[in-house]
């Protein structure tokens, strides 16, 4: 069994998506199930959740409508709204029923969490505002997970936010949308010549001595204090996107490799991220690479990371805390 624990839908022409700039065109178009569903079947994937890419409660109500392989859904509230609570639970006692047919029919996903884009606000402690903390104890108290999208510059926030909601359940979307874009080319085009991603890297941090840490140590060390969060899981997910057009020529394996050393297997899930992943790779190519760098885990572990914990982690209930 494989779960795809993290792919978007959407139709730019029903809402607006003000992320999708002309850097990412190919993007601006309806990616629906059918899109969705010729990919998985060739894949031999079973079962998929799908995440919110707009801060728009229609967004979420039209995801909860969407047929198999469509499991969970991944979608958004205003956390800071006074009546969050009251608002989750007409999302998640609505769930499935607009897509609901005669008995044994497929009924449709439920909402499994929440997310909020929070590396596109302004203010880098949005997560740690005491009115935001108060919205995500209501996803937890809901029996909801809280997706974490997050990069160094909102880390401290999501400790933060994390070490205030012990109850809660968290997901570190990306693996922490690492700067693999940074890091030097794994061929050179010269032995002992100095490739264009380190001339760069150079130039936009002149103060880095060689001693100082890279993009992989501070992403390290970003990674070991989330992992130490018991109640945190990531997700391998996103990073072919982080290293750009020339991610063959990344360490992309690495951190792939390094995420599940991090969290360990039963703490790893497995996410194609497309369509947004499209922009550099095809689906079969995400899966298919993430696949080899994890090939070194037993049958059972790898079991985990493409199935068992995205099932822990969204598919099996998790009861509303009174």
């Amino acid at each position: 069994m494989i779960i795809d624990a993290h792919h978007h839908l959407w139709d730019p022409s029903d809402r607006p998506y003000p992320w999708m700039d002309d850097s990412v065109a190919p993007l601006r178009r309806r990616f629906d199930t059918d899109d969705l569903r010729a990919l998985t079947r060739a894949a031999g994937i079973d079962r998929t959740i799908v995440v919110q890419a707009a801060h728009d409660p229609g967004e979420t109500e039209w995801l909860l409508t969407q047929p198999a392989p469509v499991a969970g859904v991944v979608g958004w509230v205003d956390l800071t709204a006074p009546d969050v609570a009251d608002r989750l639970a007409t999302l998640t006692e609505g769930a499935g029923s607009d897509s609901a047919g005669p008995r044994g029919a497929d009924p449709g996903p439920r909402l499994v969490g929440i997310r909020h884009q929070a590396h596109d606000e302004p203010d880098p402690g949005w997560l740690a505002r005491p009115e935001v903390v108060r919205g995500v104890r209501a996803v937890a108290a809901a029996g909801l997970a809280f997706d974490l999208l997050v990069r160094s510059r909102e880390h401290a926030a999501a400790l933060a936010l994390v070490d205030a909601v012990p109850d809660g359940r968290f997901v570190l979307d990306h693996a922490g949308k690492p700067a693999i874009a940074d890091e030097p080319r794994t061929t050179r085009p010269r032995a002992g010549e100095p490739c264009a991603a380190e001339l760069r890297a150079a130039a936009a941090h002149p103060d880095r001595g060689p001693g100082d840490p890279g993009p992989a140590d501070a992403w390290r060390s970003r990674m070991r204090d989330l992992a130490a969060r018991p109640n945190v899981v990531v997700k391998a997910s996103g990073l072919l996107t982080e290293a750009g057009p020339d991610w063959r020529e990344r360490p992309v394996h690495r951190y792939l490799r390094e995420t599940v050393e991090h969290f360990g297997p039963d703490r790893t899930m497995w996410g194609s991220d497309w369509p947004v992943s499209t922009l550099v790779a095809d689906h079969a190519t995400v899966l298919a690479t993430t696949q080899a760098a994890l090939a070194d885990l037993s049958p059972t572990e790898r079991d985990t990371v493409f199935a068992g914990t995205a099932t822990r982690t969204y598919l099996v209930e998790h009861p509303s805390q009174t």
